[in-house]
């Protein structure tokens, strides 16, 4: 299907590089490519397996349906090209003659290359000069003299790639990109560099590159143009976009992109929500200070670090110790005995939550200090994960696994022997990639009830979209917050028990009820997000605002389990202290 172009705010072009052994593949990835949404291709002769300058450079310039960039990369900078240098100039300067709109030129070559063209360079080709650094980002006084003697070499477009050993080095790539006066290409290669690629037109590079299949890349951490275009959508961000994201280690397996860029786009909001593959959470936060970063999620392993880095807590967040929290009084859980498993951040909210309801909580992680420490916090009983196999003192108990055990890719892991499991009454899982963990699918299988990770998701989901936009707005009712999940099921409950009429609950369902919709039919959107989530949304064909209403006809100990799920708060995180000093320049920039 035809992506398009489509609606667009900057002037950022996507890049699609194209490899094959011939030049009959190469053709027919550049109409692919057009159908994807590209602008332009880069077409890498150094990947051709028997290439003929002259008549091969005319058919991909003739049969190209887009603007075209040559590149002929030599081994010694990362390329597959092992011949003379004058036969890959000739190669090159027969390109532009023939109309290429641009090439690119290595740094190293690019004085050898200017004498043997002697001046004589087509008006309408563009000569990109380019450097890669496989190692490291050099400092932003490095890279500004970079920049400054590929702009001496004589170049129309000055392209950079680095390599990220921490996020914070994009920073000074956008710092550079920002100020550059000429067109620049500026990327940080690798996981930790993905931001650099998605986040190019909100500081003013030329183009980022996008591949037509996921994999086929190449340079490290290139997103497909089907997630740039539709995933991040890339062509509605401009120098004001809001930046969000997910902050962990992994970080990449997270659907959270999906669900808000998709709402950002239905809702107008100019914001776009990344992975942040982070390794020190407080380096992050001092480097990305500026109000350009307007919030944050934070996943396993850095939910209690990230705490230490808010200048606001929530006061449930302060006493849980990490950005989730728990509520709700008066509980069938009271006297149960609720094993949690792991002493992070999900993990105290959840022991906290159920201390809160009056159950008995006993703490299970594989360091055992952390769990006693956890433990002494609500009141508990400390064990090591390797005991916890042999722990029942009674059955009928609930366990919640908060760890990532068993999370994609290693799937066939469990915490807990499928023999232990037959002792609990419920059983939770806070992953949700799969949807049914081995942990769920054997408690199933010996009789226990299951509640998924899918649960805890939307909900932190919904409240963090809240918090993050100010969207929909207030509507308090009755002391709940009806924007929230657990506002909902309060407000079904107030009306079962007859404390509105039904009038009254009517009027406040429906904001509700547009709103869950939103999220249902976007989470059950084909290309959306992978099947095993969105089959999660289905609910046995039922509407997910009809599932709220059920829970009130659910066995009392899973709906008090799905009630203290950590809902998470997410307060700002602005850090005091900014890294970049302010500049000139009326581009929006990182401080």
């Amino acid at each position: 299907m035809e992506s398009g172009v489509g609606m667009r705010k900057n002037q950022t072009l996507i890049c699609a590089p194209l490899m094959a052994d011939t030049v009959d593949q190469v053709v027919e990835l550049m109409h692919k490519a057009k159908l994807k949404g590209a602008d332009i291709v880069e077409i890498r002769l150094d990947h051709l397996k028997s290439f003929s300058p002259q008549g091969d450079i005319e058919k991909l310039i003739k049969e190209c349906p887009l603007p075209t960039l040559f590149t002929y990369r030599p081994v010694w900078e990362g390329g597959q090209y092992d011949g003379d240098e004058n036969s890959r100039f000739d190669a090159l300067r027969l390109a532009m003659e023939l109309g290429a709109d641009h090439i690119d030129i290595e740094l190293k070559a690019a004085h050898e290359f200017n004498n043997f063209m002697r001046g004589n360079k087509p008006e309408k080709c563009k000569v990109i000069v380019s450097s890669h650094n496989y190692d490291n980002t050099p400092s932003a006084e490095d890279l500004g003299n970079l920049v400054a003697r590929i702009q001496a070499s004589g170049a129309d477009i000055v392209k950079f790639a680095t390599t990220a050993t921490d996020i914070t080095d994009v920073a000074r790539v956008f710092q550079i990109t920002v100020h550059s006066q000429i067109p620049i290409i500026a990327m940080v290669m690798g996981e930790r560099g993905l931001i650099s690629r998605i986040l190019c037109p909100k500081f003013g590079g030329y183009l980022t590159f996008g591949t037509l299949e996921p994999g086929k890349v190449s340079a490290p951490g290139q997103p497909t143009i089907e997630e740039l275009v539709s995933l991040y959508n890339f062509r509605l961000m401009d120098s004001d976009t809001k930046v969000f994201g997910i902050i962990g280690k992994p970080v990449s397996h997270s659907k959270s992109p999906k669900l808000y860029n998709r709402a950002f786009k239905e809702d107008g909001v100019n914001g776009v929500f990344v992975h942040l593959l982070v390794d020190d959470v407080p380096k992050f936060f001092e480097t990305y200070s500026s109000s350009d970063f307007s919030g944050f999620s934070c996943t396993i392993p850095h939910k209690e670090v990230a705490l230490t880095c808010c200048d606001e807590v929530d006061p449930v967040a302060k006493v849980v110790g990490s950005q989730h929290g728990a509520s709700g009084i008066g509980s069938p859980l009271a006297g149960k005995l609720f094993i949690v498993i792991g002493a992070g951040g999900a993990g105290r909210a959840l022991a906290y939550g159920a201390k809160e309801k009056g159950a008995t909580v006993v703490i299970a992680n594989r360091t055992y200090d952390r769990a006693r420490e956890l433990a002494e916090l609500v009141g508990g009983q400390a064990l090591s994960l390797a005991e916890l196999d042999s722990f029942h003192p009674e059955t009928g108990m609930i366990l919640a696994n908060t760890t990532s055990i068993g999370m994609q890719p290693k799937v066939e892991e469990t915490p807990v022997s499928k023999e232990a499991l037959k002792y609990y009454e419920l059983v939770f899982d806070a992953v949700y990639t799969p949807k049914i963990t081995r942990l769920l699918r054997e408690a199933e299988e010996v009789g226990a009830k299951i509640v998924t990770g899918v649960e805890m998701f939307i909900g932190q989901a919904y409240e963090q979209y809240e918090r993050f936009t100010g969207l929909p707005g207030d509507w308090e009712v009755g002391g709940f917050n009806n924007t929230s999940v657990l506002g909902a099921r309060a407000l079904l409950k107030s009306w079962f028990d007859k404390t509105f009429t039904f009038s009254e609950v009517n009027q406040r369902v429906k904001h509700l009820q547009a709103r869950y919709n939103f999220f249902a039919n976007m989470l059950t959107t084909p290309g959306v997000v992978d099947p095993t989530l969105a089959a999660a949304y289905e609910f046995d064909g039922k509407p997910l605002f009809d599932k709220l209403a059920l829970l009130f006809k659910m066995e009392p100990w899973k709906k008090e389990v799905v009630e203290i799920l950590p809902w998470t708060p997410v307060p700002r995180y602005l850090p005091k202290r900014p890294r970049f000093k302010e500049g000139t320049s009326s581009k929006s920039k990182p401080k």
